[in-house]
């Protein structure tokens, strides 16, 4: 089943049926149920007993096969990491040659395993090329879900637009991303686009209080109104670290850099990144506009912090903290990173 406030979106997207396009874009915030939605929209176009609305009757053998996640018309392609995080271990859509001579290279280095990617490689792309250059195993359609096209590498990208170029009859991709802003232009021109919107926050709401979530408003808030980032940050084991960083950033000058990075190393860089940059956000806001967006519940911290700022510093630090998004996923020393951010915030103050 699709997510409540995707019922709209599905019964508009039924118009499509008649002139099914080869490659549909579906493009929206992070978080509000995109790839559910994507693969919901597979199984009903795999599905041989279609409700009258078109979706999947969930009784059919193509259903049973499409929940069990072997049937042989549907591929999705993900990055490793995001595959293993997630429990899609067959059908991330990789090349099994080029896995296995990874993991040989890997164990001549001395490693036992190298580490997942987190992009979208050439060789799972390039797979797809043997899976659209078989005739359909129930004579219906094929269905190729992309997710996230984001994580394309450039290899990858352009391989992926070569097929589009061409579309093989009877194949429909279905390339799924949260940040449309970072894909090709040839790739989105070739595709119909399709944007999903974040729900209303009444419906958002009352999907997490049934989700037997407390303070939805203040999840909601702090994940931009998309339900599922609000429901992750509610179940989140840092949540405890995220509240102790909010009253680091709360004390304004008397914010212990040495304490935050002592503290926060074992964190992953971007996630940290995201409570700055968020915590940024709603200080301009609060300059600006006396209204913060993420953690409203800091709002007298916020209001303190805005009127002690200079203008110029934050406008640079801003600056910084951009930059060091550009690189969050190296190896770095998570350590001097957080050290370095918030001695760079302290200054705010000074």
């Amino acid at each position: 089943m699709i997510y409540p406030w995707q019922t709209d979106e599905w019964g508009r997207l039924q118009a499509l049926r008649d002139a099914w396009p080869h490659a549909l874009l579906l493009h929206g915030q992070a978080g509000i149920g995109k790839l559910h939605f994507a693969q919901h929209v597979a199984q009903g176009l795999l599905c041989e007993a279609p409700q009258a609305d078109g979706q999947p009757c969930g009784q059919c053998a193509a259903c049973r096969w499409f929940v069990q996640g072997n049937h042989p018309d549907y591929r999705i392609v993900l990055p490793e990491a995001l595959a293993a995080e997630a429990g899609f271990v067959a059908a991330a859509g990789g090349d099994e040659k080029a896995d296995k001579a990874a993991e040989k290279a890997d164990a001549d280095d001395g490693k036992k395993t190298r580490a997942p990617s987190k992009e979208i490689r050439i060789e799972q792309v390039r797979a797809l090329l043997d899976f659209c250059g078989v005739g359909s195993h129930r004579g219906g359609v094929r269905v190729v879900v992309l997710y996230p096209a984001e994580a394309l590498n450039v290899a990858a990208a352009n391989a992926l637009l070569k097929t589009l170029e061409e579309p093989p009859a009877g194949v429909v991709f279905l390339v799924v991303s949260a940040r449309i802003d970072r894909l090709l232009p040839t790739i989105i021109s070739r595709c119909r686009q399709w944007p999903m919107p974040t729900p209303a926050p009444d419906a958002a709401a009352a999907w997490l209080a049934a989700q037997g979530t407390g303070d939805a408003r203040a999840l909601l808030a702090e994940a931009g109104g998309a339900p599922l980032a609000a429901l992750a940050l509610a179940r989140d084991e840092n949540r405890a670290l995220r509240d102790w960083t909010l009253q680091q950033l709360g004390a304004g000058r008397d914010c212990d850099p040495f304490a935050c990075g002592e503290t926060l190393q074992k964190l992953p860089v971007p996630l940290v990144l995201g409570w700055l940059q968020r915590w940024l956000y709603d200080l301009l806001a609060q300059r600006s506009a006396g209204t913060p967006r993420y953690f409203p519940d800091a709002s007298a911290a916020l209001a303190r912090c805005a009127a002690q700022t200079d203008a110029a510093a934050f406008a640079r630090f801003m600056k910084t903290v951009t930059r060091q998004r550009a690189v969050e996923n190296h190896p770095l020393n998570a350590r001097l990173v957080f050290e370095e951010l918030f001695f760079g915030y302290r200054d705010l103050f000074a």
